[in-house]
């Protein structure tokens, strides 16, 4: 599981029928670095070199900081349907301390 922050929304004018309802999100991944940058009012010095398509259906929005499932963990929710998804947000992350 990753830590990710979303920065907003795809639309799909049609989707695979196993889809479940649903949305989208455009997230980046964030590693230690990065978040400790989270908190600076000036932001990161340069943005992560990976970014996600994340299915959501707990209702993240753009900001959220969300825990990411992937591969075949992305899935598992909807067992034992097969849906096409190879993230998943799990959680939706109120507070993260470094220590």
């Amino acid at each position: 599981m990753r830590i990710a922050q979303v920065m907003g929304t795809i639309t799909l004018s049609l989707k695979d029928r196993n889809m479940p309802t649903g949305r989208l999100l455009v997230c980046e991944v964030l590693d230690t670095h990065a978040m400790a940058w989270l908190d600076n009012k000036f932001g990161r010095k340069s943005p992560m070199p990976e970014s996600l398509i994340v299915f959501d259906d707990l209702g993240a929005g753009a900001g959220s900081r969300i825990a990411v499932a992937e591969s075949g963990e992305a899935a598992a929710p909807f067992k034992p349907d097969r849906v096409p998804l190879d993230a998943y947000c799990a959680a939706i992350l109120d507070e993260i301390v470094l220590d």
